[in-house]
C-alpha cells in the first residue's frame, strides 16, 4: 500500500495534426508504464494551460504542420503561453521534456522563458531519417528515464532499467468492439429525408470511437450531383475529375478569393464499429505505429520462423530492414498480415493498432457568387508506383473518382478558412499554384467574371 501511494503519475501532453505525434506520445507512455510509472496521456486541446504552473513534471510531444506551424490542437494552448502578462517565474517549479521538430524548438524556448526547467535536451525527430523519428526518439527516451530517476525515484520505483515484459504488460487490448447492423446504417446515411439523423449518427460514432478525432459534427451535408473526368480515358500521366456538390442540410458561406478547403472524412468513425476486410486493406502503415504492430503480431504468430522474423524487425539491429520492408514499399496492413499468415490477431488488437485514416482537404474550385448552392472540386486522382513496381492509389481521391451521382451519394464535410485575403477587384490577377494546382483558381476566375458582369450591367443601365 505504501508503494502505491508513493508512485507518481507522469503527465504526457501531445499535439498532433495527422496522428504522428499521438503515435510517438503513445510509445513514450507505453515505455513509461513498462517501467512501473502510471501515465496520463492528454491532447493539448483538452488541457487547461493555466494548470501548468501546478504540475511537477510534464512531457510534451508536438508535431509541426505547414511551414513550421503549430498543429491545430495546440493553437489555444500556445496562445495562452504567449500572453504578455506571464512572468518569467510563472513556471519556476515545472520540470519538462519536449520531443518534436520545429514547433518543439519554439515550445522549449517559451517554457524556458517562463522559468521551467528542462529534464533533458529537447529531442528533434526527423521523419525523413532512414529509420524515421525513432532514430532520435530511442536515445532521447533513454536519457529521459535516467534523468527522471535521478530527479525523483518515485516516478520509476524499480529504476530506469526495469521493464515489465510485453507479454505481461499487454494482457488485454484497450479497445472494445461494438457491432452494428451494416444494412441499417447504410439506409440511415443514404436517406435524403433524414440528413439530420445522419449527422447525429456521425457524431455518435465519433464519440464511441476509442481513437482520437478532433473534428466535431460536420458543418453540412453535401449531395454529389456531378462526377466528370477531365482527362481522356486511359491517360497514363494523370487522371483528373471535376465534382459538383449541392448543399442539402445547410448552406455554408465561404470567403471569396480565399483558398478555402473542404475536409472529407469519408469513412468517419464507422470503421471502428463496422469492420470489413476491404476497409482494413487500405490502411497504409505509418512509420510511427509499425514497430508496435509488428511487436504485437509476434505474440500471436504460431509459426516459429515468422515469430523470429517479427521479433528481429522490432529489435535495434532490424530497424533498417523494417524500414526497407515497410516504408519503401508502403505496405498496407492487409499485406503485412498476408506475409505472416500464422498470425491470428484478435480484432480488438487490430483496431487498436491500425491508425485512423487522415482527413483529406481539397481546395474549393468554385465561387459562391457564381454557384449559390454548390461547392465544386477539381481533384487529381492520386496513384504512384513503388520501387518494387507495386501500384498504390490515394484513398480519398480514388474513392471520389468512383462515386456515381445516380446512387444518391451524401458526404459529410467541414469547411476550413483559408489565409489568403481577397485582392481588390481592380487589380489584375496573376495566378500561380505550385502546391495547389489550378483547382482554386477556377473559383477566383469565376468570382472575377461575376463581378465584371455585374459592373457591365450596371454601366449599361446607367
Amino acid at each position: 500500500m505504501e508503494e502505491e501511494r508513493t508512485r507518481k503519475k507522469l503527465l504526457i501532453l501531445y499535439a498532433t495534426q495527422t496522428g504522428n505525434a499521438l503515435s510517438v506520445a503513445e510509445r513514450v507512455g507505453r515505455e513509461t508504464e513498462r517501467r512501473g510509472c502510471p501515465v496520463h496521456l492528454l491532447s493539448l486541446d483538452q488541457y487547461d494551460a493555466r494548470c501548468l504552473a501546478q504540475e511537477g513534471t510534464v512531457i510534451f510531444v508536438v508535431s509541426t504542420t505547414g511551414q513550421g506551424d503549430t498543429p491545430d490542437p495546440m493553437n489555444g494552448f500556445w496562445k495562452d503561453l504567449l500572453q504578455k502578462n506571464l512572468s518569467r517565474q510563472w513556471l519556476e517549479g515545472l520540470r519538462y521534456a519536449v520531443f518534436g521538430l520545429f514547433v518543439a524548438k519554439k515550445l522549449d524556448r517559451r517554457l524556458l522563458d517562463l522559468g521551467a526547467t528542462p529534464i533533458v535536451r529537447r529531442g528533434l525527430g526527423d521523419d525523413q531519417h532512414p529509420s524515421g523519428c525513432e532514430a532520435a526518439l530511442d536515445p532521447w527516451m533513454a536519457s529521459l528515464w535516467n534523468m527522471l530517476n535521478k530527479i525523483d525515484p518515485n516516478y520509476l520505483p524499480n529504476g530506469p532499467d526495469f521493464l515489465i515484459p510485453y507479454e505481461n504488460f499487454m494482457a488485454k487490448p484497450k479497445v472494445r468492439i461494438l457491432y452494428r447492423d451494416i444494412d441499417k446504417v447504410d439506409s440511415q446515411v443514404s436517406s435524403k429525408s433524414d440528413l439530420n439523423h445522419m449527422a447525429l449518427q456521425i457524431e455518435r460514432a465519433r464519440r464511441m470511437s476509442p481513437l482520437k478525432f478532433s473534428l466535431d459534427r460536420p458543418d453540412c451535408i453535401l449531395k454529389l450531383v456531378k462526377n466528370e473526368p477531365l482527362t481522356k480515358s486511359g491517360c497514363k500521366d494523370e487522371e483528373v475529375h471535376y465534382f459538383e456538390f449541392e448543399f442539402v442540410s445547410s448552406v455554408v458561406t465561404y470567403l471569396r478569393f480565399s483558398p478555402v478547403k473542404v475536409l472529407l472524412q469519408w469513412m468517419l468513425s464507422y470503421f471502428v464499429v463496422i469492420w470489413t476486410l476491404n476497409h482494413s486493406s487500405q490502411f497504409i502503415l505509418q512509420k510511427w505505429r509499425i514497430s508496435f504492430l509488428i511487436l504485437v503480431m509476434s505474440m500471436f504468430a504460431s509459426a516459429e520462423h515468422e515469430r523470429e522474423r517479427l521479433q528481429y524487425f522490432v529489435s535495434p539491429e532490424g530497424r533498417d530492414d523494417l524500414y526497407q520492408y515497410n516504408q519503401r514499399e508502403q505496405r498496407t496492413v492487409l499485406e503485412v498480415l498476408e506475409d505472416f499468415s500464422s498470425v491470428q490477431m484478435p480484432l480488438e488488437w487490430l483496431v487498436q493498432l491500425v491508425p485512423p485514416l487522415k482527413r483529406r482537404a481539397f481546395s474549393i474550385s468554385s465561387s459562391p457568387s457564381a454557384h449559390l448552392n454548390q461547392v465544386h472540386l477539381t481533384v487529381n486522382v492520386v496513384s504512384w508506383t513503388t520501387l518494387f513496381k507495386t501500384i498504390r492509389a490515394g484513398l480519398c481521391s480514388n474513392w471520389l473518382s468512383k462515386l456515381d451521382p445516380e446512387q444518391r451519394v451524401y458526404v459529410p464535410v467541414w469547411f476550413q478558412k483559408g489565409s489568403l485575403p481577397p485582392p481588390r477587384p481592380s487589380l489584375p490577377l496573376s495566378l500561380i499554384g505550385p502546391g495547389t494546382g489550378c483547382a482554386p483558381f477556377r473559383g477566383f476566375v469565376e468570382e472575377r467574371a461575376v463581378r465584371t458582369c455585374k459592373q457591365t450591367n450596371t454601366k449599361t443601365k446607367a
